[in-house]
């Protein structure tokens, strides 16, 4: 830490010694207030404890190859913006629109949340000062460069993928805050797209034909977890999912317009298989299917539920017509898909609408809320929503503990208000929104302590820490170290993160032989392969994307059914619900048509994505305020002390992390949106400096001063985060 006024904030007392030169930064502090903020041990022997914070991290050692991205490789559009861009604005300045475009169209693509892929972009904009605008819609992206004089359009489909939504944004995060070059950026980023940085088992599931063991394992639990459907359902779900897979993998490798046809084929494949079960009767199971479970289980993988939430979120944030469209678009999409399923049933049965009641009657037999095995099934049920979400193997444990909060406080809610509300859908919201701020506080609350056990690590690895931690310290990097280890030798982690942990042995004893005078080595060089390795390790460095753990958790908590239900009972239109009463003093009776709350589907899609979007915002916000009020209360701080000792501080200090960190995650959190005078770069309310000053600052104050920002950052982790 390079300010001293931030040890006393944190509580570590008096400064006694401050020394500084190009290689190390020293400072003398209470070792009792140390035990406090650091988590470090008290030596009762000694008052005083000497702590040595190295100016810089091995990443600014290394001298590295000075790899170039290869423009070339850039679709034709764009190569010739480029090369017009770096003409008049240099080749760091293009290539930093370049990396932009190319975030915002992965990101949109692996998690298609408009709100937060804007915010990144705006804190890249405003850190290189670009002159680029966007306006992302639900398929087509408009890039407007430099000023409006250039425009590039792209129709970028859904694909969600939580591995690539977590790395995209680590990228975009690490060139943010100087980790990497631009080039080094472009170039990882072409890595991940070519599966270099993910595991064989991540792999063995991203495409066909690997991918096809997921969907029979999706539509089966689905159907019984979700739709009421029994064990023989279950089987018979499991055979039409695997069709629906099959189907899917010749369209697409067909390709071209063969691939519109997937969602209509899909659901008369779903449709004839489940039809054919019930006409046949083998063993008398044709009058005991629950169709609709089937149907609905099969489904299940097209059904694009977040985006109802999705839209539901962008109209109240005022993204009125990127909302409206999403959710219009993803209502229709579902009628294909029950379109398809109805035209599937029409080929094989000759009533299809009386087989689809008859088969109603048999749903919701089992009662869940007394079966030991709900639990573990609704698990394998989210296992494999989270392969369906390219989740990484090797993190199963977060996404799945985070669903099964958020789905357990969802299903005891709802049982325990079901007789007491059974004429309204005040239950279906209650559960719901209490569902969604579960899962979004536990999250939270996840995504801080795996990163503040992964801080020890990456701090040992990467050298931002020079001696040994704390006994906790230690203890959380030898964890970390095992568990590299055994997901490695079990197949589910990355053999590059076991690579490089040899790698960190070596680079820490050619470091020691550089800073040696007596020794001859004046350099740190990598190999090729070495350096790709190391540069992993910078970007894994980066802070864990909450929305990676979420997405998934919504989409099982989303409405996505819902609307099928509601297409269903449009193509076979339901009875009506009727009271009988007899007329008083005649021998009539009088019969009023009262619509069930079974049949009003679409009022309950409404409650469903509503109080879903809802929960996820009082999520964050109970998450932001939570921290806020702790903080308050429970870390040291002097309200005199000046936010920094230096009135020339750049955008790159610990608050503006902080900030930046913040807005990555919140909707309601925005920073220097339109707004100039944004906190962003408002370091110092007594700073004379104007607010164009600090805009245009350039300098780095951290580098000049021979601080590297990794150590800044996670020292400040190191003292403060204990305390939280």
């Amino acid at each position: 830490i390079a300010s001293s006024h931030i040890l006393e904030e944190a509580g570590a007392g008096p400064i006694m010694e401050s020394t500084t030169d190009d290689q190390q930064h020293t400072v003398m502090f209470d070792s009792d207030n140390i035990q406090q903020t650091g988590g470090g041990t008290h030596d009762s022997s000694s008052r005083w404890q000497k702590a040595t914070y190295d100016a810089k991290s091995i990443r600014q050692k290394i001298t590295f190859s000075g790899r170039k991205f290869d423009v070339k490789t850039l679709p034709v559009d764009l190569y010739r913006v480029y090369e017009t861009i770096k003409i008049r604005s240099g080749e760091e300045y293009a290539l930093t629109n370049v990396f932009m475009i190319r975030t915002a169209i992965e990101l949109h693509r692996a998690w298609h949340n408009t709100l937060l892929t804007a915010k990144i972009l705006q804190q890249l904009k405003d850190k290189y000062k670009l002159h680029l605008a966007w306006e992302l819609g639900v398929v087509k992206l408009k890039f407007h460069i430099e000023d409006g004089l250039y425009e590039l359009q792209y129709k970028v489909p859904y694909d969600y993928d939580s591995e690539f939504q977590d790395l995209y944004m680590r990228i975009a995060i690490a060139y943010l805050d100087e980790h990497i070059t631009v080039h080094q950026g472009l170039i990882y980023q072409d890595e991940t797209k070519a599966g270099k940085h993910t595991a064989k088992t991540g792999l063995f599931i991203r495409a066909f034909p690997g991918r096809l063991v997921v969907y029979p394992f999706e539509a089966a639990t689905c159907a019984v977890i979700f739709f009421g459907g029994d064990w023989v359902d279950f089987g018979i779900a499991a055979i039409t999912g695997l069709a629906s897979g099959l189907v899917e993998y010749l369209l697409v490798t067909i390709g071209g317009s063969a691939t519109l046809l997937v969602d209509v084929l899909v659901g008369v494949s779903t449709g004839v298989i489940g039809g054919l079960f019930f006409d046949s009767n083998i063993d008398g199971i044709g009058g005991q299917l629950c169709l609709p479970s089937i149907f609905l289980g099969t489904l299940y993988w097209y059904f694009y539920g977040t985006a109802f939430v999705l839209g539901i979120l962008e109209i109240i944030s005022g993204e009125l017509q990127t909302g409206v469209v999403r959710f219009l678009a993803v209502a229709v999409k579902t009628f294909i898909l029950s379109l398809g399923t109805s035209f599937g049933m029409q080929i094989v049965l000759d009533s299809p609408k009386e087989v689809w009641f008859d088969t109603v009657g048999n749903c919701g037999t089992i009662d869940l809320s007394v079966q030991w095995w709900r639990i573990p099934l609704y698990l394998a049920c989210s296992a494999s929503a989270l392969a369906q979400y390219r989740f990484p193997h090797v993190d199963y444990w977060r996404g799945l503990s985070v669903q099964l909060v958020g789905y357990e406080v969802q299903f005891q809610i709802f049982q325990a208000l079901m007789q007491r509300q059974s004429r309204d859908f005040l239950d279906t919201a209650s559960s719901n929104t209490a569902g969604a701020i579960a899962a979004v506080v536990f999250a939270s609350i996840l995504q801080r302590t795996v990163d503040n056990v992964a801080y020890y690590y990456h701090a040992r690895v990467l050298q931002r820490h020079k001696g040994k931690f704390s006994p906790f310290g230690e203890f959380c990097y030898k964890m970390s170290e095992i568990y590299i280890r055994i997901t490695n030798c079990l197949g589910f982690g990355k053999k590059n993160d076991v690579v490089y942990l040899r790698m960190a042995a070596k680079l820490k004893e050619q470091r020691e032989e550089m800073e040696n005078p007596a020794h001859s080595r004046t350099e740190i060089m990598l190999t090729l392969e070495e350096e790709i390795v190391f540069i992993e390790a910078i970007v894994q460095a980066e802070d864990l994307n909450i929305w990676a753990l979420l997405m998934p958790t919504l989409y099982q908590l989303v409405p996505g059914s819902l609307i099928a239900r509601l297409w269903f009972n449009t193509i076979f239109l339901p009875p009506l619900d009727s009271e009988c009463k007899v007329i008083d003093g005649t021998d009539y009776n009088f019969v009023k048509p009262v619509q069930s709350a079974s049949h009003a589907v679409f009022e309950s899609l409404l409650v469903t994505a509503v109080s879903l979007a809802l929960g996820t915002l009082i999520g964050f916000g109970v998450v932001e305020y939570g921290t806020y009020i702790l903080t308050k209360l429970f870390c040291c701080k002097n309200e005199n002390q000046p936010s920094t000792s230096d009135p020339n501080a750049s955008a790159d200090s610990i608050r503006t992390i902080n900030l930046r960190k913040s807005s990555r995650n919140f909707f309601s959190h925005t920073i220097n949106e339109n707004n100039p005078s944004s906190d962003l770069y408002t370091i110092d309310e007594n700073d004379p400096a104007s607010d164009s000053e600090r805009n245009t600052e350039d300098t780095n104050v951290n580098e000049e001063a021979g601080f590297d920002d990794d150590n800044i950052t996670e020292t400040n982790n190191d003292l403060l985060q204990p305390l939280l």
